[in-house]
């Protein structure tokens, strides 16, 4: 399990800007100790506990990036197209069997091995072939269509670094280069729970009053979607010796627990109240909106915890901002920068200064050819389809108080804010 001390998340502001929040986890949470040898099978998904180096280079051997004729660039005439015998051929997977001798060519494949002498390949379309002869033309570059051994990656260099989340292009990468297990990092245990006397268990009977639950499915669908294992703990109702021993007993399992509802300042939000007596929370009233309500901090022997606001825009945004990062520093998996795109906002806007504010957008693209911002008509923080009816987030930063239409903006994708 994670060991965090009591204090790594500790900060005395008022509001905690969102590049202090990323620097914190950074700098004060260590990753998970236990590593573990997979197959490649079992290898997407995680993340590399240490660097792993090629054993071979990649390609192995020169050989052709087209179907063609293999040549010897000296053996062309300048201007002039030259005429070569065709002396053999090699598919892939085939050798030749000595050197390319001078005036002659080799019919190859894409992907056979270069024949010893020669450095050039003519793709198959751009030549004549007359009998036993073949016709290259004149202006081809010396190793054009030749793919050099070990120009995708030389033996013994790193071929995937620790702290890689490994996707699917890198267990081939693996693969390419004849490994067949790799060493990662356990995955990190997260529980996830909801309080609130408001919400009820979705298909089961709705009092008037109440809510079905969606935030813990949201929660668990992120979580798992960053490679960690997810235990879902349910509902907990607005009695705070019911969520202290809820919160407490899920620490004693997980590396994390992520809670929604209830951390608030309000008389029915006893989150806080509650981990305060079973371990340290700093409550962060982040500079963000929407979703200034986060609660963080650590429970009994090291266990991280991070309350969420109740609102599920608001549980989105807070998780791609706060929990995507400490999730991946306990993971010990390299955090994605998160790059804003430019687009024209359609929009105007204002807001206050001094707090990141992420505005829900569809995107189009205009008359002129530049894509385009839409903004979602209904902008409150429970409303679901302001989610689903977009594409992602503009993202506003805290010295910005107004934006006009026709205004250039950093647009984040869904996609982008949860890998």
């Amino acid at each position: 399990m994670a060991q965090l001390t009591d204090d790594c998340f500790a900060f005395s502001g008022p509001l905690l800007p969102i590049d202090e929040v990323e620097r914190i986890l950074s700098e004060r949470v260590a990753p998970v100790e236990e590593i573990e040898t997979v197959p490649l099978g079992q290898a997407y998904g995680r993340v590399m506990a240490r660097n792993v180096v090629a054993p071979i280079s990649l390609p192995p051997f020169d050989n052709s990036a087209v179907d063609g004729y293999a040549v010897r660039a000296a053996d062309l005439a300048g201007k002039d197209e030259t005429r070569l015998t065709v002396a053999g051929r090699v598919t892939a997977g085939r050798t030749t069997r000595g050197a390319l001798a001078p005036g002659s060519a080799i019919r190859i494949f894409t992907g056979a091995p270069m024949p010893a002498g020669a450095d050039t390949v003519f793709m198959q379309e751009d030549v004549r072939v007359e009998g036993e002869s073949v016709l290259v033309p004149a202006g081809l570059a010396v190793g054009a269509n030749r793919r050099l051994a070990g120009e995708d990656i030389a033996a013994g260099a790193v071929v995937l670094p620790a702290g890689r989340r490994l996707a699917a292009q890198h267990v081939a990468l693996a693969a390419a280069v004849g490994l067949t297990a790799l060493p990662v990092r356990r995955r990190i245990r997260v529980a996830v729970l909801s309080t609130g006397d408001e919400i009820v268990e979705p298909g089961s009977q709705r009092r008037g009053a109440a809510l079905f639950d969606a935030n813990r499915v949201l929660l668990a669908g992120l979580i798992a979607g960053l490679g960690a294992e997810v235990t879902d703990c349910g509902i907990v109702v607005d009695d705070p010796l019911a969520i202290e021993r809820a919160i407490a007993a899920a620490a004693a399992k997980h590396d994390l627990v992520v809670t929604s509802g209830g951390v608030s300042t309000g008389e029915a939000d006893h989150v806080r109240a509650a981990v305060e007596k079973i371990g340290r929370l700093v409550f962060w009233r982040v500079a963000v909106k929407p979703g200034r309500p986060v609660a963080m901090g650590v429970i009994g022997a090291g266990t991280a915890f991070v309350g969420l606001p109740g609102n599920p825009v608001a549980v989105f945004v807070t998780f791609a901002r706060v929990v995507r990062p400490l999730i991946a520093r306990l993971a010990g998996a390299e955090l994605t920068p998160l790059v804003p795109l430019p687009v024209r906002a359609t929009f105007p806007h204002r807001k206050k200064k001094g707090r990141r504010e992420y505005v829900r957008v569809a995107l189009r693209r205009a008359s002129d050819g530049i894509i385009e911002a839409v903004r979602h008509p209904q902008e409150g923080a429970g409303v679901i389809t302001s989610l689903t009816e977009t594409d992602g987030l503009v993202e506003l930063m805290e010295d910005t108080t107004k934006i006009e239409p026709g205004a250039s903006v950093g647009f984040l994708s869904y996609a982008a804010l949860v890998t």
